[in-house]
């Protein structure tokens, strides 16, 4: 019975610290950035610790079950997915704001020059307007982005992604302390369970000081800039580290999960 409660309350715990690592939090609030609502945030950080845990389950649990041993470039190409989400990311938020910001300032020309490409072009700027305001900043945000469900399924596969990333880490945790295969991946569930409620109490904080500290348009549209300049700086430093330091790009990498 002590057994239990000591691997229940130790995936548990190491599942929520889990969900505070830089890489973590980056991502996620690049999404929250542009989140208003507590609640929506916090199911969006549900649905990317769902997602993490579905792959820490079937990768983590194969890894346990088969003592498959992952090759030092195969490691490697999984951590470096996070890098490049990260990039894609932030590239997103910063797009995001140079078009919120160029389709401002065409409506904030003055009124004698706004009348008179009105008299011109009567009926020309403000369908212009429109069509800068909505431009899709990916392919997938234009044809999905309309969607309600979408806004849950972005952080579901970003979850995904990078519990791929760290899924060998933990498994390879869990051979060095607990020999049940049984116990290994009931410690995985409630890592995963850890996880998401640690990731659940971020979001709503994201979105708690967003809410309280600032309300106006403004403001939120320059934390997503903000957001997404760490996050394209923090993927590029990781991409780096993984391509040329730790040597997938080179004759001779070498993978140590953390």
């Amino acid at each position: 019975m002590i057994n239990l409660v000591s691997i229940i309350a130790l995936g548990f715990f190491l599942g929520m610290r889990h969900a505070t690592d830089p890489d973590h939090v980056i991502a996620v609030s690049t999404i929250v950035s542009r989140q208003r609502s507590v609640a929506r945030s916090a199911l969006i950080g549900a649905f990317w610790g769902i997602g993490h845990t579905l792959t820490i389950l079937l990768v983590g649990a194969g890894i346990i079950a088969f003592n498959l041993v992952i090759p030092p470039r195969l490691g490697l190409s999984m951590e470096f997915s996070v890098a490049i989400m990260l990039i894609v990311l932030g590239l997103m938020n910063v797009l995001s704001f140079q078009r919120s910001a160029s389709a401002l300032a065409i409506r904030a020309q003055p009124d004698r020059q706004a009348a008179h490409s009105h008299e011109r072009h009567e009926g020309a700027h403000p369908a212009a307007s429109q069509e800068h305001t909505h431009a899709p900043v990916t392919y997938l945000d234009g044809v999905f982005g309309q969607m309600p469900v979408y806004q849950y399924i972005r952080p579901l596969l970003i979850g995904i992604v990078h519990g791929l990333a760290g899924s060998a880490a933990v498994a390879l945790l869990v051979l060095t302390t607990i020999r049940d295969p049984y116990w290994g991946v009931a410690y995985l569930a409630v890592f995963g369970v850890g996880t998401i409620v640690g990731m659940m109490i971020i979001t709503m904080s994201l979105a708690t000081t967003i809410h309280f500290i600032g309300k106006s348009l403004v403001f939120a549209r320059g934390l997503a800039l903000v957001s997404g300049i760490i996050s394209l700086a923090f993927g590029m430093l990781v991409a780096y580290q993984i391509g040329i330091v730790d040597g997938l790009f080179t004759g001779h990498p070498h993978w140590r999960p953390r």
